[in-house]
C-alpha cells in the first residue's frame, strides 16, 4: 500500500447532539503514574478547574495537584494545570472541616478512599473520612460550585487558606455581607506574577475570621447559627476573575441560583456539545472511555481568561478589552503545536482564530509571541517560537478571523530577536554548545519554525521574506553528521566528542540524539536524502525502534514509553512512526501506531505513558485512532493509518460532517475524503528562486586548548567535486587573508580561525555561513590529578579543563563546568617544578534551582613532595560570605588566597566542601547538592 495525503472534502449530512458522550469520560485516567492530570470538575476551556489537592509541595508527580496514589486531601482549589511538568495554580482553596480552628494544612487535611470518590465530566465527589463530610463539586465556565453535606450534627469550619501551594506575594479581601466575601490573591511560582480575584458566596450567613501571621494567612469561616443539623448542606459559589473584584462579581452572574444539579446538568451539556464533534463507534467500553477522555483532555485548555464583558489582563499587566475574539491562557506550545492545535483546526476553527488573536495581542503588549504562556506571564519554558506553527497551520488551511499581516509581523519579529541562541543561529546557521544550551534541539526547532514563517510569507506574497526564511529552514543540515547519521552537538566549529546518541544531556531538550535526529518535518525528502535514500532511512528508523530501550547520561523523567529509542511519553517522538509512510512502508506505520494505541493508553489512573502536557498526549491518541496525523503542521495535509475504530463521524462547526469506516479506508487504499477544508489563496512560488543552501564545513582539532602545537583539519558533507573550503587565521598579527584548504596544518599560538565553504553551481558561486573557532595556547604546562569523580554529564572537556585558562559563564549548561554531586571536590595541581607562589584562586558557580550551590568551605594547601601538604589559607564561605543559598539567580564567584609572604612548592591541593543535603526550603529537599568548579588559577 502507498500512503496518501488526505484530500480535504466533506459531506452535507445533518447530525444530532442528543447522544451522551460525556458518560464515557473517566477523569481519573492520567492521575496515576506520570500523567499529571487532575480529576476535578471543569467545563470545556473553562476558567475554573475545581479539583482536590492531595499534594501541596510542587513535586514532579504533584504538578496537577493530585496523585492517585495519595490518600490525603488538603482541600479543593479552583485552578489546575492539566498534565504539565512544572507545578503552579491551586488558587482559592476551600476545605470543609469539623471543629478545626487552625490554618495548619497538616491538621485540617483529611484522609479519603477511592471507593468513596467519583469523577465524571463536569463533576467530582468524595467523602472526607476525618469529618464524615460528603463533598460534591461542579462548575460553569467562571464559577465553581461546592456542596458540602455534613452527615453528623456538628460545628463546621471552612478553611480558606491563602498560603496554599505556591508563594503568596500579595493579598486583599472585602467582606461584602454576612454571606459574601471577595478575595484578591497574588502569587509566585512558575508564573512569576499571577493575580486572581474571587467572589465567594454562601447559601447562609457566615462568620469570617481572618488570620494573618507568619504561619497562617486566610480565613476560617463558620455558620453564624453555630451547629448544622445532620444531613444539612452548605453551598458555596466561587466566581473567578483575572482583572478585578468587579470582574468577579460580574462573572458570578453565570450561576444565579443554588441548584447544584442544575449546574451539573449544564456542565454535562457543555461537554456533550464539544465531545459530539467526533463520534466513534465501538463495542469496547474501555476504548470508548480512552477516546472520549483523550478528547476531553484536549478540551481542558487553553482556558478562557477574560471576564464576561471581555476584559482581560494583558502581558503588560494592564486591563484590556477583547473585541471580536475571546482571550485565552495556558499555551504549552512546545507540546501542543504537534497534535493538539492541528486537531483544533479540524474541529474548532473559531477557537483557533481566538488563540491566534490572543497571540497577536500578547505580541503587541509584550513584544513577542508566547512560548509557554501562563496567567498572562511568559514562563520561557521549553524552546522554539511555536506560536508560528499554529499561525501558519491556520493560514494554509484558510482559517480566517485574524489579521494575517499582523500575525506575520509578530512571527517575523519573534524570529529576529537575539536571545536564546538566535543571534548565533542567524550568524552561523546553527547553535553551538559555546553559544547556548540545548543547542541541537533549538537549531532543529528554530529551522522548522522558520519554514512556518516562510509559508506565511508565501501566502502574503512576501518573496524576500519567503526566500530568507526558507534558507534558514535548511539550517538542520549544519548539525547533521552525514557520517554517523545523527544530529550532533557542535563545539568550537567542530563536532563535540565523545558522542553517544543514547545520551540525555544539556545539548538536547528532554531527550537524546535518537529522539531528535528525525525532527525535520519541514524537509522530510531532504532528510531522507541525507540518510542515504529511502532504504537507508527505513533501516535507520528500524534501528531506532529496535534498539535497546535504555538511555545514558542524565536521568530524564520525561523520557518514558520507550520502544527502542522511540519515547512516546515525550513529544519529540510523536511524529516518528508516521515517517515510514514517506518511504512507501505504511504497513510499518500501521504496526507501530496500533501498538502504541493498544499499549500506551489504558482506562486506568496509570493510563498515560507520559505526562499529558496540556492535551498533546491525548491529541496524538485522538488523531491516530481516527487514522490521521499532522507530521508537518503548516502543510494542508495529513499522514494516514488504518483507523482504530469501526466508524468515525466528524461533525463540523458549520453543521456538516464526514463519515469514515475501516472498510472505506482499506478499499480506497488511503484515498478518501475526510473533512472540510479551505486552502486559501496561496500564490505560485514555482518561479521564485530559493537561494542554494550550502552547509558549513566542520573543523577538526583535538581540543580547544593546547600546550605546544595543535593539528587543524577540515571536513565537509555532503562533499561536492567543485567545492572549496576557505579559511583564515587571525592571531596576534591580525592577518585576515582567506586561503583555500588543501591539507591539515599546525597552529602554535592562540588564534581564531574563520572558515566557510563555497560551491560553484550553474555558473553561480554560493557560500555557506562563515564560522569561527578559537584556540588557546595554555599559559603553562601544569597537570592536574582530580581525586573526586565528576559527573560524566559535566566534565568540561576532562581534567585539563580546569587549567585551560577559559572561564565558564553563568550558563553552566553550555558544558564549561565540572560538576560534583554528593561529594567534596579535591584535586592536586602539579606545577612541574618548584616555583615561588603568590596567590591561588578557584571559580565556582551557583544555580540553586538546579541543585548547584557554592561550597561551604574552600582550602588551598601546598607541598614539595605530593605527600606532606601544608595549608596556606582557607575560606569559610557558609559563615563569612554574604552568599545566600536561597538566591535563585545563576552566578559565579572566585574564591582565593593571597600570600603575605612568598612560598615555594611544586604541588597545590584545592579542597572544596560540598553543601550536602538540600534543606527543607529547597524544592529538591533531601537530594544531594552539586559543586560546580571551572578554573583553578595559580600565580
Amino acid at each position: 500500500m502507498k500512503p496518501f495525503l488526505i484530500v480535504l472534502a466533506f459531506l452535507s449530512i445533518t447530525f444530532s447532539q442528543a447522544q451522551d458522550f460525556a458518560r464515557h469520560v473517566n477523569p481519573f485516567i492520567g492521575t496515576g503514574g506520570h500523567g499529571h492530570t487532575f480529576p476535578g470538575a471543569t467545563v470545556p476551556y473553562g476558567m475554573v478547574q475545581l479539583s482536590p489537592d492531595t499534594r501541596i509541595d510542587g513535586s514532579w508527580d504533584g504538578c496537577g495537584g493530585y496523585h492517585y496514589s495519595d490518600n490525603l486531601i488538603y482541600g479543593f482549589s479552583h485552578t489546575h494545570l492539566n498534565g504539565t511538568g512544572v507545578s503552579d495554580y491551586g488558587d482559592i482553596m476551600l476545605m470543609p472541616t469539623v471543629g478545626i480552628n487552625t490554618l495548619d494544612s497538616k491538621l485540617y487535611s483529611s484522609k479519603f478512599q477511592h471507593q468513596k470518590e467519583k469523577a465524571s465530566a463536569g463533576f467530582y465527589a468524595v467523602h472526607l473520612d476525618k469529618y464524615n463530610i460528603d463533598v460534591r463539586l461542579t462548575t460553569s465556565t467562571r464559577v465553581g460550585f461546592h456542596e458540602y453535606t455534613f452527615n453528623d450534627e456538628c460545628q463546621p469550619h471552612i478553611m480558606l487558606d491563602l498560603n496554599h501551594r505556591d508563594k503568596l506575594i500579595g493579598k486583599d479581601y472585602k467582606i461584602i455581607n454576612d454571606s459574601t466575601i471577595e478575595i484578591y490573591r497574588q502569587s509566585e511560582a512558575w508564573a512569576r506574577n499571577q493575580q486572581i480575584w474571587a467572589r465567594i458566596e454562601f447559601n447562609q450567613p457566615m462568620f469570617f475570621e481572618y488570620y494573618n501571621n507568619s504561619m497562617q494567612n486566610g480565613f476560617i469561616i463558620h455558620p453564624k447559627k453555630g451547629n448544622v443539623k445532620k444531613g444539612e448542606k452548605i453551598l458555596i459559589k466561587v466566581a473567578l476573575s483575572p482583572t478585578s473584584y468587579e470582574g468577579a462579581k460580574l462573572n458570578s452572574s453565570e450561576i444565579k441560583h443554588w441548584d447544584f444539579d442544575k449546574v451539573h446538568k449544564a456542565a454535562i451539556a457543555l461537554w456533550n456539545k464539544e465531545l459530539s464533534k467526533i463520534e466513534v463507534t465501538s463495542d469496547d467500553k474501555d476504548k470508548l472511555a480512552i477516546f472520549y477522555t483523550a478528547l476531553y483532555h484536549t478540551m481542558m485548555q487553553p482556558n478562557i481568561a477574560q471576564d464576561l464583558d471581555g476584559k482581560y489582563r494583558g502581558r503588560d499587566d494592564q486591563i484590556h478589552v477583547a473585541e471580536g475574539f475571546d482571550y485565552y491562557t495556558v499555551f504549552s506550545l512546545w507540546d501542543t503545536f504537534r497534535g493538539a492545535h492541528p486537531l483544533y483546526t479540524l474541529i474548532d476553527k473559531k477557537r483557533t482564530a481566538d488563540y491566534i488573536n490572543t497571540f497577536i495581542k500578547q505580541y503587541e503588549q509584550g513584544g513577542r509571541l508566547p512560548v509557554w504562556e501562563l496567567a498572562s506571564n511568559e514562563t520561557d519554558c521549553m524552546i522554539g517560537y511555536h506560536s508560528v506553527s499554529v499561525i501558519a497551520d491556520a493560514m494554509v488551511k484558510g482559517i480566517t478571523g485574524f489579521d494575517y499581516e499582523k500575525a506575520f509581523e509578530a512571527s517575523k519579529a519573534s524570529a529576529m530577536r537575539d536571545v536564546l541562541g538566535l543571534d548565533a543561529y542567524k550568524k552561523n546557521g546553527f547553535i553551538s554548545i559555546d553559544d547556548e544550551h540545548e543547542s541541537v534541539s533549538k537549531t532543529l526547532e528554530y529551522a522548522y519554525d522558520d519554514w512556518c514563517i516562510a509559508q506565511m510569507a508565501q501566502i502574503l506574497n512576501k518573496k524576500e521574506d519567503y526566500q530568507y526564511f526558507m534558507k534558514r529552514s535548511q539550517n538542520w543540515k549544519n548539525i547533521f553528521d552525514w557520517e554517523t547519521g545523527f544530529m550532533r552537538p557542535k563545539k568550537n566549529g567542530g563536532w563535540d566528542k565523545p558522542f553517544d546518541p543514547r545520551e540525555v544531556n544539556n545539548n538536547f531538550t528532554e531527550g537524546n540524539s535518537w529522539q531528535y535526529s528525525f525532527f525535520v518535518p519541514q524537509d522530510i525528502e531532504g532528510m531522507i536524502e541525507a540518510y542515504g535514500g529511502p532504504e537507508k532511512f527505513e533501516a535507520k528508523l528500524d534501528e531506532m525502534f529496535n534498539s535497546e530501550s535504555k538511555t545514558t547520561g542524565r536521568e530524564q523523567v520525561d523520557v518514558t514509553g520507550l520502544i527502542g529509542q522511540y519515547a512516546h511519553g515525550n513529544e519529540p517522538s510523536h511524529h516518528m512512526a508516521y515517517l515510514y509512510n514517506y518511504v512507501g512502508k505504511p504497513e510499518k506505520t500501521n504496526e507501530k501506531v496500533k501498538y502504541i494505541l493498544d499499549n500506551f493508553y489504558t482506562n486506568t489512573p496509570d493510563g498515560l505513558i507520559g505526562n499529558e502536557d496540556c492535551g498533546q498526549m491525548s491529541a496524538w491518541y485522538v488523531l491516530s485512532s481516527m487514522g490521521i496525523y499532522s507530521v508537518t503542521p503548516g502543510k494542508p495535509e495529513w499522514q494516514t493509518v488504518i483507523p482504530y475504530f469501526e466508524k468515525i463521524k466528524v461533525n463540523f462547526e458549520n453543521g456538516k460532517n464526514d463519515i469514515l469506516t475501516k472498510n472505506d479506508v482499506e478499499q480506497r487504499n488511503y484515498n478518501f475524503g475526510f473533512f472540510e477544508q479551505n486552502f486559501g489563496n496561496i500564490y505560485d512560488v514555482s518561479g521564485v528562486e530559493i537561494k542554494k543552501f550550502i552547509s558549513v564545513p566542520v573543523i577538526e582539532a583535538e581540543s580547544k586548548a593546547f600546550k605546544d602545537k595543535l593539528l587543524i583539519s577540515f571536513n565537509s558533507y555532503p562533499n561536492y567535486r567543485n567545492e572549496k573550503i576557505k579559511y583564515c587565521i587571525i592571531d596576534s598579527s591580525q592577518t585576515s587573508i582567506f586561503k583555500e584548504y588543501k591539507e591539515p596544518f599546525y597552529i602554535n599560538s592562540s588564534c581564531k580561525i574563520d572558515f566557510y565553504k563555497e560551491l560553484n553551481f550553474d555558473n553561480s558561486l554560493y557560500k555557506s555561513n562563515t564560522i569561527s573557532a578559537t584556540f588557546f595556547k595554555k599559559p603553562n604546562n601544569y597537570s592536574i590529578n582530580i581525586k573526586s569523580v565528576y559527573n560524566p554529564q559535566y566534565h568540561a572537556g576532562g581534567p585539563e579543563g580546569l587549567l585551560d585558562g577559559i572561564l565558564g559563564t553563568e550558563n553552566w549548561r553550555k558544558g564549561d563546568w565540572q560538576g560534583y554531586q554528593s561529594q567534596d571536590f579535591e584535586a592536586v595541581v602539579d606545577l612541574q617544578a618548584v616555583k615561588e607562589l603568590r596567590s591561588f584562586k578557584a571559580n565556582f558557580l551557583q544555580d540553586s534551582r538546579s541543585w548547584i550551590l557554592m561550597p561551604t568551605h574552600v582550602e588551598f594547601l601546598i607541598s614539595t613532595d605530593n605527600i606532606n601538604f601544608t595549608s596556606v589559607g582557607s575560606l569559610n564561605i557558609a559563615k563569612d560570605s554574604e552568599i545566600d543559598p536561597k538566591d535563585e539567580n545563576s552566578f559565579t564567584r572566585e574564591f582565593g588566597v593571597i600570600l603575605d609572604k612568598k612560598k615555594t612548592a611544586r604541588y597545590v591541593k584545592v579542597i572544596a566542601k560540598n553543601f550536602g543535603k538540600l534543606p527543607e526550603w529547597h524544592q529538591g529537599a533531601g537530594g544531594d547538592a552539586f559543586i560546580f568548579i571551572d578554573e583553578i588559577t595559580i600565580d
